[in-house]
C-alpha cells in the first residue's frame, strides 16, 4: 500500500515539478536506499530481476532507488536525467499471476529508471516490458500470497504521466496540474493513451454494458480489495493537499503531505481500523499489517537542477528528509544494507529504535523533537537554494552525518519520556510481536 503525488509547475512556488511518495509495506520489511552508477554492458548480457532473467541493455543511467531489501526492483526512485517514478499496488478484476515467469511492478519501475531519459520514454519502457514479460510474482515479504497489479506516477522536470494497469491492459494520462494515486485505479473516461484491447476486454468479460460510456476504473477495479485498502480516502486527502494550498506549493509542503495523518490532532495510530492516512502506521495483523510507511522520497525537479529528499528510513513523521544530488559520490555510507532483523549498523534499523519508541505513545513522544527536526529541515532547504555544484556532495554527506547524530540524541530523549497514555491492547500486542520477530527491545 502506498501514496504518490505530483505537482506541476503551475502549482509550485518556483515553477518546478514536485514529486512525493510514501512506500507502505510490512513493518519489518526494511528498505535499502541505494545509488547505482551508470554502466555499459556487452551484447548478450542477461539481467536477473526479482524472479525473471531478461536481456540487459547496452547502457544504463545512474539511479537512486529505495527497494525492499529482498527484491531487485524498487518502490521509488530517480535517475540522473531527473526521471522520477513511484508505483502503487492496485487490485483489479484481471487474473493475477503469482508465478516467477513475470516481472514485478517494482522491477519495471527500476528498469524504466535505468533505461529512460524522459518521462515519456519511461512510460514507453514500462508499457513494452508489460507486453513482453507481463507482470506478476509474489510481492509480499511475509505474506507469500500477496500479488497485485500496478499503477505509476512517472515524472521528469517538464512533464508527468499516470500509468495504470490491469494485467496486460493499461491506460495512461498526462498530468496537467496535479495528481495523486493510492491503491486504486483513478483513470476514468478520459485518458491519452491505452492498450488497444482496453474496451473490448471489458466488454467481453461483461464489465461494460451495452450503451454504457467506458470508464477504466469502473470497469476494471476489484471492489473488495480496493475498498478495504481505504485508498479512496487517502487519494482524496493527498489530492486535496496537493491541489488546494493557500499559496503555491513548496518542497516543505511535500514533506507535510507525506507526514499527513488526516489533520487529526492529537493523532493516535491505534485509533483507526483501516489504512486511512497518507503517513501510514501498521497496527494489527488484519487490516493494517502491510501498512507501514517504510520509505519516503521527494523530488524537486527543475530543468537545470534536480534535488531529491529522502528519509532512508520508515515513518516520515518520525524521520528527517535529507538532500541528495547526482553529484560526486551521491550517497554517503549508510551502513550495512538492512535485512529482516534488527541491525545497529544499518540506518533503517537505527531509526526503528526511535520510530517504535514514539509509537508507544505517539501524541506525547513526537513532541519531544518534532520542532527541532522541522527547523533543521528548513535550514537545509534554505541552504540548498544557493549551494554551488562543487559543494553538493559534501553538503549531502554533512546532512546525513548531522541527521545520524540527531537520531541518536532524539532516541535517547524519547525513551526518557514517560508514557502518558498507553495504546490499546491489540495495538500494543501487535507491535510487541513485530519487535520480538526482529530482536528489537523498545523502551
Amino acid at each position: 500500500m502506498c501514496d504518490t503525488f505530483v505537482m506541476m509547475p503551475e502549482m509550485t512556488a518556483d515553477g518546478s515539478v514536485i514529486f512525493g511518495k510514501n512506500s507502505d509495506r510490512e513493518p519489518n520489511e526494511a528498505q535499502a536506499l541505494e545509488y547505482y552508477p551508470p554502466a555499459q554492458y556487452p551484447p548478450g548480457q542477461k539481467l536477473k530481476c526479482t524472479y525473471l532473467e531478461i536481456p540487459q541493455v547496452r547502457e544504463t543511467f545512474a539511479t537512486l532507488v529505495s527497494r525492499p531489501f529482498w527484491m531487485w526492483g524498487a518502490e521509488i526512485g530517480a535517475n540522473e536525467k531527473g526521471v522520477t517514478i513511484g508505483n502503487e499496488a492496485v487490485f483489479t478484476k484481471m487474473p493475477l499471476n503469482r508465478g516467477v515467469e513475470n516481472l514485478t511492478g517494482m522491477d519495471m519501475l527500476r528498469l524504466a529508471l535505468e533505461r529512460a531519459d524522459t518521462a515519456q520514454n519511461a512510460l514507453d519502457v514500462i508499457i513494452n516490458l508489460l507486453a513482453d514479460f507481463g507482470q506478476g510474482g509474489i510481492c509480499g515479504y511475509e505474506d507469500k500470497k500477496l500479488a497485485y497489479h500496478n499503477s505509476y506516477i512517472i515524472v521528469d522536470p517538464t512533464e508527468a504521466w499516470v500509468l495504470e494497469t490491469a494485467g496486460p491492459i493499461w491506460a495512461a494520462k498526462r498530468v496537467t496540474d496535479y495528481y495523486s494515486i493510492s491503491n486504486g485505479l483513478t483513470i476514468g473516461e478520459a485518458y491519452d493513451e491505452a492498450h488497444p484491447a482496453i474496451i473490448s476486454t471489458a466488454s467481453k468479460n461483461g464489465w461494460l454494458k451495452k450503451g454504457e460510456v467506458f470508464n477504466f476504473a469502473k470497469a476494471y477495479s476489484d471492489w473488495f480489495f480496493t475498498t478495504f485498502s481505504a485508498c479512496k480516502t487517502r487519494q482524496q486527502r493527498s489530492s486535496q493537499l496537493a491541489g488546494q494550498m493557500d499559496e503555491k506549493s513548496t518542497v516543505s509542503d511535500a514533506f507535510a503531505i507525506l507526514r499527513d495523518h488526516g489533520g487529526i490532532t492529537p493523532y493516535r495510530p491505534d485509533r483507526h481500523f483501516l489504512m486511512h492516512h497518507v503517513c501510514a502506521h501498521s497496527a494489527n495483523g488484519l487490516s493494517r499489517h502491510a501498512a507501514q510507511s517504510t520509505a519516503s522520497l521527494v523530488g524537486h525537479l527543475n530543468p537545470t537542477l534536480q534535488t531529491f529528499w529522502a528519509t532512508g528510513t520508515s515513518a516520515p513523521c518520525t524521520g528527517i528528509f535529507k538532500p541528495i544530488w547526482f553529484d560526486g559520490n551521491v550517497l554517503p555510507d549508510l551502513g550495512d544494507t538492512p535485512a529482516g532483523s534488527s541491525d545497529s549498523t544499518a540506518l533503517w534499523w537505527r531509526h526503528e529504535k526511535l520510530h517504535r519508541a514514539v509509537l508507544s505513545d505517539y501524541s506525547t513522544r513526537i513532541q519531544t523533537y518534532r520542532d527541532e527536526r522541522d527547523a533543521v529541515e528548513q535550514s537545509w532547504l534554505e541552504q540548498t537554494k544557493h549551494i554551488m555544484q562543487a559543494s553538493r556532495g559534501e553538503f549531502c554527506q554533512q546532512a546525513f552525518q548531522q541527521a545520524d547524530g540527531l537520531l541518536a540524541d532524539w532516541t535517547g530523549m524519547v525513551q526518557a519520556v514517560d508514557i502518558a497514555e498507553k495504546p490499546n491492547f491489540v495495538y500494543r500486542n501487535y507491535w510487541q510481536k513485530q519487535n520480538s520477530k526482529v530482536g528489537l527491545t523498545i523502551i
